[in-house]
């Protein structure tokens, strides 16, 4: 038997073995919901999320959260999970089931999320491991500059709120073209060149950033950062703030992975806006999502 294909037939006990161990899923909305390849739409935020509990009918996972947020999903909003081991990624779609809990060894109860469990899934394609032939996520860009003067970070916040803030227009289904998307770019901290990523997934305080070739030098001689996520149509000026490397490494096709934690050194105010952008940048796409499968009912 190929070693793909036997890979591929195996991915229930692959999935049975994370959550043995305490493994995490990846979950994320769909770019493309029922629409051909070529279809717009927003660039997906994945999150790892703990295995609670599983059976034949239903996973339960962690909640999503963001900074000690949750992030909001609606009953039977098309998902995607996603089954990672090593350089290996398999996909397939699920739904939301609805908010739970789960108590385990009398510690207190976890909130937790159930959606529906795999029946089949399909390997991604080793050249983007992020798509397969049914459906695709595109992943938001992340732009990651060394960050020369912390004490400059302030202003810059200020200046970020602003730019975002901007952007908004009542009605927000008209958001897009408002604002140029590089907007803000004269308001950076003291910092040095960048680098260009993608954003990975995000999670608890942090995020996971995926960085190719020269990008990734800086993360050898820095440590801080400031960090651009960029999130159209539904924020259409990068959303930005300070963040600590805390760890890397380099995969088989030699892309350096970096996870960051969160700082926010001028107070609460920031922390907040960020995660009210990242909050309403999802249901945005949810809300979207819902729309176009009443309209096809």
């Amino acid at each position: 038997m190929p070693a793909i294909r036997s890979r591929t037939e195996n991915w229930r006990r692959s999935l049975q073995q994370i959550y043995e161990r305490g493994g995490a899923l990846e979950i994320t909305l769909p770019r493309y919901a029922g629409e051909g390849e070529d279809a717009e739409g927003a660039p997906s935020i994945i999150w790892r999320v703990r295995i609670l509990s599983l059976n034949d009918q239903e996973l339960v996972l962690e909640q999503p959260t963001a900074l000690g947020q949750d992030f909001p999903l609606e009953d039977n909003v098309e998902l995607v999970g996603i089954i990672a081991v090593g350089q290996n990624r398999w996909m397939f779609p699920t739904k939301f089931l609805g908010k739970t809990s789960v108590t385990s060894g009398g510690s207190r109860p976890l909130a937790g999320i159930r959606i529906t469990a795999p029946k089949e899934v399909e390997r991604c394609q080793r050249r983007n491991f992020y798509r397969v032939s049914t459906v695709g996520i595109d992943l938001p860009g992340a732009e990651m500059y060394p960050l020369i003067d912390p004490s400059t970070v302030a202003r810059a916040e200020a200046a970020n709120r602003h730019a975002v803030l901007g952007a908004m227009v009542e009605g927000e289904s008209d958001v897009a073209g408002k604002i140029d998307p590089a907007a803000g770019e004269s308001d950076l901290p003291i910092v040095g060149p960048k680098c260009q990523g993608v954003l990975m997934n995000v999670g608890g305080g942090g995020l996971g950033v995926m960085l190719e070739g020269p990008d990734a030098a800086a993360l050898g001689s820095h440590h801080l950062f400031w960090v651009r996520l960029s999130l159209p149509p539904h924020v259409q000026s990068p959303v930005a703030a300070m963040a600590r490397l805390r760890h890397t490494h380099i995969d088989s096709a030699q892309r350096t992975y970096a996870g960051l934690q969160f700082e926010f050194p001028s107070g609460n105010e920031h922390q907040q806006f960020v995660i009210d952008q990242l909050c309403r940048y999802v249901a945005l796409v949810q809300r979207d999502q819902l729309k176009r499968t009443n309209e096809a009912a």
